[in-house]
């Protein structure tokens, strides 16, 4: 090789490896605060929407993104309280709904579902919560009340519905997303359970939704996405019916008039969702 040519070729190494740094090394997108109520208020962006609910004795999280997030989202729960954050409920186990545990655990009790919990020992996570419950915890706190209620599996077999009796609002965690769902059967989730588990939900007395990603949203709109889901089962158990397989599942399937799109995570539960389909046909 010429000197000049293994010069220029060092070069591009260079180059594209710069190139790769600053690709992986961004910095997460700014967080931004929704304001719900007096006293509850939504960070959303880079990972699973957070609540939080303030009281005089102190603040209840809901979930808390990536451990990366941790600084911004306390000088975010600082611009809305001076109270410190006392406790975290996790929806359920995935890194961008508990990323921040462990550099929270240290101040904070952090609770979640016991198959959540074991799902992030099983998966070698940090940040474990030292309480984990059943089938419904509450959490009191400066005269103001949260539930977790657990209806069954879904997204995972871990997943929680918390409920703000107060304000008569719901976050669903990842049961309820803006998008296709993502069935995390490695984590013991279904399909056929989620609808149950929704139904469930819907039994609880509220209008606005949080869900774990997207807007803010209605009681009618988690309907509405239901409905779609359904949709959606109904579509690909057809499909198994005409005796289609996975990879003609994948090119058959019609989603864009339900509002998903073929791709993502939902991509990745598609053969898992076959093969429970398939089953029950």
């Amino acid at each position: 090789m010429k000197r000049a040519t293994a010069i220029r070729l060092f070069g591009l190494i260079l180059a594209l490896g710069g190139i790769w740094g600053a690709l992986t090394q961004q910095p997460p997108a700014g967080l931004g605060v929704e304001k719900i109520a007096e006293d509850l208020h939504v960070i959303t962006g880079s990972g699973g929407n957070v609540a939080v609910l303030t009281t005089s004795d102190g603040v209840i999280l809901v979930d808390d993104k990536f451990e990366r997030n941790v600084p911004e989202i306390v000088a975010k729960v600082k611009s809305i309280t001076d109270k410190p954050i006392k406790y975290v409920l996790n929806t359920h186990q995935h890194g961008d709904h508990t990323g921040g545990n462990h550099a929270l655990m240290s101040s904070t009790e952090i609770f979640s579902h016991k198959n959540a919990r074991l799902n992030m020992i099983k998966g070698s996570q940090s940040g474990v919560p030292r309480v984990a419950f059943d089938a419904e915890l509450t959490l009191g706190l400066g005269g103001k009340e949260v539930r977790a209620r657990y209806f069954g599996a879904g997204h995972t077999n871990g997943d929680v519905v918390i409920y703000f009796p107060n304000h008569k609002i719901v976050h669903m965690g990842d049961l309820f997303v803006r998008g296709a769902p993502f069935i995390d059967y490695s984590a013991g989730g279904s399909s056929d359970a989620w609808m149950k588990t929704i139904d469930g939900a819907m039994t609880l007395e509220f209008d606005t939704v949080i869900p774990g990603h997207g807007a803010i949203s209605k009681r009618a709109d988690l309907a509405a996405w239901k409905g779609s889901f359904e949709t959606l089962r109904s579509r690909v158990r057809e499909l198994t019916r005409q005796g289609k397989g996975r990879e003609e599942v994948a090119t058959a399937l019609k989603v864009d008039d339900l509002g998903f799109a073929i791709g993502g995570m939902f991509a990745k539960s598609l053969p898992g969702l076959y093969d429970e389909l398939s089953r029950s046909r």
